[in-house]
């Protein structure tokens, strides 16, 4: 088992920045692929991006490439999500996912491949 709990959401101007954390325990972390998604009001869940178990891997949608950057610590069982230049439309629930595989992050972007999901965090960006 994996429980994975996310931190960092607030409300930020447009251009602004934020640093997502998710925070697991009940395993160590480095054997698990990770993901970053979000759902905004009546639309459906979107992947965002994906680190595989090491780190050496990293995939990104392409709404957020450029902008964001996932990255993990796996000693301190942590993945974060670095949120560069947002947009409006960034506007979502944001839930970090787990999955135990080593497989690379380029298999990790669909929802159904995990397991584990955090509660989610509210990052709201204002105009």
């Amino acid at each position: 088992q994996l429980h994975l709990v996310e931190s960092g959401g607030g409300l930020v101007q447009a251009g602004g920045s934020l640093r997502l954390s998710c925070a697991a325990s009940g395993n160590p972390l480095g054997v698990y692929g990770l993901g970053w998604f979000r759902q905004a009001p009546g639309k459906e869940r979107e992947f965002i991006a994906s680190i595989n178990h090491s780190g050496s891997s990293t995939s990104y949608a392409d709404s957020v490439k450029g902008r964001f950057t996932i990255s993990r610590d796996n000693a301190k069982n942590e993945v974060f999500l670095q949120m560069n230049r947002l947009k409006p439309e960034d506007t979502a629930v944001y839930y970090c996912a787990g999955k135990l595989t080593l497989i690379d992050s380029l298999f990790l972007t669909s929802a159904t491949k995990y397991d584990y999901w955090g509660q989610g965090t509210q990052v709201t960006v204002s105009s």
